[in-house]
Parts: C-alpha cells; structure tokens; sequence
C-alpha cells in the first residue's frame, strides 16, 4: 500500500508540534499554550487520535504516535462522502403521539428519531425528550410528539456531499449523537429539508471498525 501524507490544519500542526515536545500533556496545557480553551480544540484532537497521529492515555495526558498506515486509511474514509456511508432514517409525523414515538425508538433500537410535517423536517426528539415527557405528563397517547421534540432551525443537518470528516466534526461540536442526512428543496421563497438519511456515532463506529478489520 502507497502511504500518503494525511492533510492536517495549521492548529492541528500546532497541537502536534507541542505534543512531540513536551509529551506527554493534557488538553488543558495543550489549551493553555495556544491560548485557547479546550472546547474549541475537542475537534481537533479528537480527530489528531482517530488518525493515528496522536495517543491519548487517561489520567495521563496525549503522546505524538504517528500510525501511517491507519492514517492513510482513516483519511480514505474521512473523505468519503456522506451519502456513501449513512444509514437509513427512522422517521415519524409530527402528529404522531408521544407513546407511539417511544414504541418506534424501542421497536428500532435508535437514539433519536426525525420528526417531519408534510414530508419536510420539523424537528428532532432523543431518548431523553421521551422521557421527560412521560414524566408526570399523563395520557401520552393523546400527546403529540411536536410537544417534545426539538424545533427547527435549532437542528444541526448535513448534506449527501459534505465527507465523513465534516459530519464527524458536527457531531463532535455540537454533542449530538446523530445527525439527519438532507437534500435542500425549493417551497415558495423558504427552503425545506427532505431527510434521505442518518449519520450517527454508529456510522463512525462501523466505519473504524472497518479500518481495524484491514
């Protein structure tokens, strides 16, 4: 196999300068060397350890462990395109009771479930909604699901083209489990989003999964 130079951000290189000289050290160090906090580095680093060019040991802090092979391997995958790798949607009206929308998450075994209204994404609702929801709420079958899902626009979305990288970031940032895969349609002046997919912490796993298995 032709091993090639995995392409990294002026940060990342930054990151990876100061790990190699002062290894091992913690993202707090790392953070504080650059004038940044450590929110704003998660991404960074979270992808530096899943390409192989970065250790992180608990309790211990990150070493610099450049794995070419794997990080010629996870760059293949990083820049595959979204609507090559995502799984299918479970979706449900918005009109659809509470109860119902726990008996489809248990009947198949998802973390959140997309929510549309006349085939366009209205809103997102996790575990956590559901169960709030049925606390104290009383008759969840005349509840719509609309009352504890989250609304749109407050949705984070990725499209078919954006690559595996892109939507792994998303999912790192903005601390979501899984993202909703969607095509961009015209409704008057408004554009509506259409869900053709799912991209989860399921999606990466299997995707890595893949690397270890080569």
């Amino acid at each position: 196999m032709e091993v090639r130079k995995i392409q990294i951000t002026e940060r990342q290189q930054k990151i990876i300068d100061i790990v190699k000289a002062d290894q091992p050290i913690t993202s707090e160090q790392i953070a504080s060397k650059l004038g940044l906090t450590r929110a704003t580095l998660r991404p960074d680093l979270s992808i530096l350890t899943m390409s192989g060019l970065l250790d992180a040991r608990p309790k211990v802090g990150y070493f610099y462990t450049e794995n070419a092979i794997k990080s010629y391997s996870i760059r293949e995958i990083s820049n595959k395109k979204v609507a090559n790798v995502m799984s299918i949607p479970i979706i449900i009206e918005e009109n659809v009771s509470i109860h119902s929308a726990i008996v489809t998450m248990f009947l198949e075994d998802v973390g959140s479930i997309f929510i549309t209204s006349n085939k366009y994404l209205s809103g997102v609702v996790s575990r956590k909604d559901l169960l709030k929801s049925a606390i104290g709420n009383g008759d969840i079958s005349s509840i719509p699901v609309s009352m504890a899902m989250t609304r749109m626009p407050n949705i984070i979305c990725v499209k078919e083209n954006e690559t595996v990288e892109d939507a792994l970031r998303k999912l790192i940032e903005h601390e979501v489990d899984s993202l909703p895969v969607v095509q961009i349609e015209k409704d008057g002046n408004n554009e509506q989003y259409v869900v053709v997919g799912r991209f989860s912490k399921t999606t990466v796993a299997r995707l890595f999964m893949e690397i270890l298995q080569n």
